[in-house]
């Protein structure tokens, strides 16, 4: 992997942590280019790259067209014009990836003709190699090059592999939006507890700290979600008594709703900035 050049098109926060995952892991600095019109972005670029290191820093893509792979991560409202500029310049055997919510396989492949292609969610805990990244690939990409594409955006936290390109609009409901529903939900929480009394700070502490703890002892635990959320819930308790009410609520619904109008959301963009 690390003698591969990679050419990241765009270099605002979700590049730069794959890109700070990538050196983290050992990946030379020196195959690592980055292609980005704004001289503020690269500026911050260059002074997060570690000590001694030095990414190749350009203000167009030309430089990309070099390279084993090209990780595309600009705007979806962008991309096709971005796509349709590189495209005629790549070697046949450059592999494409594609981190853009909402713009679909059949375009990625309508741009960029017959070649490798990977289709990629990932989410901003990404900034601190905590991500959660769906994978799906063309049948034209090997398995060496999915290898690739996995070990790239793995320097960032967890890969799972679907086997649609419908199934990544329901990863960008999970894990791509996700990370703001639990932002949200803890917003609330200390919301209520404030109105309860507490003060706001001791309040966003204990959430924060609260979702951390779960979401740690959910990954590192045998047991499945159902079964934790069972043990600390006694019949006739205090938690039962919340997750009543949440029953009560229909809460199962309200999310329902939430991730499908998300999932539905993406499928809308593919129209609108594909083809």
């Amino acid at each position: 992997m690390s003698s591969k050049i990679i050419a990241f098109i765009g270099g605002g926060n979700m590049a730069a942590s794959l890109i700070g995952g990538l050196v983290k892991k050992g990946y030379l600095a020196a195959n690592i280019l980055v292609c980005d019109p704004s001289d503020e972005q690269r500026k911050k670029l260059e002074q997060s790259a570690p000590q001694g290191d030095s990414l190749g820093l350009y203000p167009d893509n030309e430089k990309a067209t070099t390279a084993d792979v090209i990780l595309l991560a600009v705007k979806p409202q962008i991309l096709k014009t971005v796509a349709l500029e590189l495209a005629p310049c790549l070697n046949p055997d450059t592999m494409v990836i594609s981190i853009a919510a909402g713009i679909s396989m059949q375009s990625l492949e309508g741009w960029f003709g017959n070649r490798a292609i990977v289709r990629c969610m990932p989410n901003t805990p990404a900034l601190i190699q905590q991500g959660a990244s769906g994978l799906y690939a063309n049948s034209i990409t090997a398995s060496a090059q999915k290898a690739l594409a996995e070990d790239i955006l793995a320097a960032v936290g967890i890969v799972e592999w679907v086997d649609s390109d419908e199934a990544i609009d329901v990863v960008t409901a999970v894990s791509g939006s996700g990370p703001a529903y639990f932002f949200y939900f803890m917003e609330l929480m200390a919301k209520a507890a404030v109105d309860m009394g507490l003060p706001q700070e001791v309040a966003e502490k204990l959430a924060i700290q609260t979702c951390l703890g779960a979401g740690t002892l959910a990954s590192e635990s045998p047991d499945s979600l159902s079964e934790l959320r069972k043990k600390v819930t006694s019949k006739g308790g205090t938690t039962y008594a919340a997750l009543e009410s949440f029953r009560r609520d229909n809460l199962q619904q309200t999310i329902d709703n939430a991730m499908k109008n998300c999932a539905h959301r993406a499928a809308e963009m593919a129209k609108e900035f594909g083809d």
